[in-house]
């Protein structure tokens, strides 16, 4: 600690307090005065940079290399996972999968199917989208089998906030990935390494006590389905509709096994280096569903071309507040505010997986919102990964999507909509929904640690 305190100068002084600055003026900018994350990372980013001493002509070139670079790397993957996401929705995909696997399981494996359903569709959608697709299935599940909603609905929420957080080629785990330069197809094997037992925990045995805590939640009535939908004579079958969602995970992993195991020369290697690079991945995905998933739905080509025209616009938003959180991270790094951290973390030996998590918490707590605590804080640790092997360069980005999803509470839009969907009130709300995202958040750093030791 003493020679930590030895090699402390003012400037050091200047650059921690210019970011804690920024980073509160972000948190009171989303917090209280509601304004949207894209205008308080901007303004944040002004203030850090400012009060930091970055020429102004400096501050604003690093902003926009970071909004570009970000956008660059990350924006075309979100809006292809849009687009398959749509696919699968609107060709009716999704309610294949759910009524393939609802239709096998019965009784205790009930919310075991609801986990698995929710992953399924996860894969390649939003949370608030496969949210609000989930939402009756598992409020026409409950009703069917007279089972606690919470019971079924906890594990559903489970699976969508894991891959949330967690598992590319979700928003917030590529914007990670792309700002430590961590292997996205590593990060993926990894995400689902430590994502699947998160799963489990958070998600059927958990629901079972949240079940029993909140007891009476009760759904609006106008939101339960009178039926099971709409005729399934069109609808894509279980295979094509699964091989579809997981053509791109498999091409990813498939990819980062051969830059593990095969020489960079192999003839083989090079294939899946370009076919599994993420954007490759997702573009042969959205092909590969527009055939497969639209034959069979009787989608002609101006309906997929709406289709696919019609997935952008919901993501905009996602989209933009991304490359503000990469506008953000860069003027933090030119700012020096990473070498100082990084300075800090050694001083005090502290694990940098467990500081990219800490600084991802206490930003998920201050803002609400997963994306913003993903991306700050991935810029705020940036200068670690350097000094990180891929391994855990990757398990870093999963440390700081693991905080990000800490207990979600009033300032998280996610938390009104379950609350809404559910019929509970904020207490109960806090009781189910934000335990289990900390019991999530909780059981993955966990789990991250011990891998970290281990490899």
């Amino acid at each position: 600690m003493n020679t930590l305190a030895a090699g402390w100068t003012g400037h050091d002084t200047r650059l921690i307090l210019a970011t804690v600055l920024a980073i509160a003026v972000i948190v009171v900018l989303i917090s209280k005065v509601k304004l949207h994350p894209l205008l308080a990372l901007t303004l944040g980013s002004g203030v850090l940079g400012l009060v930091a001493g970055m020429p102004v002509d400096k501050l604003l070139k690093s902003f926009t290399n970071g909004v570009g670079s970000t956008v660059a790397s990350v924006g075309v993957l979100i809006a292809f996972g849009a687009m398959l996401g749509k696919l699968l929705a609107d060709s009716g995909g999704a309610d294949r999968i759910v009524d393939t696997v609802l239709g096998r399981v019965r009784g205790p494996g009930l919310p075991w199917a609801m986990a698995l359903v929710a992953a399924l569709i996860g894969l390649p959608m939003f949370f608030e989208i496969g949210l609000v697709m989930l939402i009756p299935v598992v409020l026409l599940v409950a009703k069917r089998s007279g089972k606690p909603v919470l019971l079924l609905g906890i594990p559903a929420l489970a699976g969508l906030s894991v891959l949330h957080g967690l598992i590319p080629p979700h928003p917030g785990p590529l914007a990670a990935a792309g700002s430590l330069n961590a292997n996205v197809g590593l990060t993926l094997a990894l995400g689902l390494l430590v994502g699947l037992p998160t799963v489990v925990i958070a998600g059927p045995l958990f629901g079972r006590l949240a079940a029993k805590m909140v007891p009476d939640a009760e759904p609006p009535a106008r939101l339960v389905p009178e039926s099971e939908g709409t005729d399934d004579k069109h609808r894509p079958s279980f295979g094509a509709t699964l091989s579809t969602v997981l053509l791109p995970v498999v091409l990813m992993l498939a990819k980062a096994l051969a830059d593990i195991l095969a020489d960079k020369g192999n003839p083989v290697r090079r294939v899946l280096d370009f076919i599994g690079d993420p954007l490759v991945a997702l573009l042969l995905a959205v092909l590969v569903g527009m055939v497969v998933l639209g034959r069979p739905a009787r989608l002609n080509r101006e309906r997929l071309s709406s289709i696919v025209g019609d997935s952008l616009a919901p993501i905009a938003g996602i989209m933009l507040i991304v490359a503000a959180g990469g506008g953000f991270k860069q003027t933090l790094v030119d700012a020096g505010v990473g070498d100082v951290i990084t300075s800090l973390s050694k001083g005090a030996n502290l694990s940098p997986l467990l500081l990219g998590w800490l600084v991802a918490v206490a930003i998920r707590l201050a803002t609400g919102s997963a994306t913003v605590a993903t991306v700050s804080a991935a810029g705020i640790v940036a200068p670690l990964a350097a000094t990180l092997d891929p391994t855990h360069n990757a398990l870093l980005v999963l440390a700081i999507g693991a905080g990000s999803l800490f207990f979600s509470h009033l300032n998280d839009a996610g938390f009104w909509l379950v609350k809404e969907y559910f019929g509970m009130s904020v207490g109960q709300t806090l009781k189910s929904w934000s335990v289990m995202e900390t019991v999530i958040s909780v059981v993955a750093i966990a789990l991250i640690l011990p891998l970290g030791a281990l490899l």
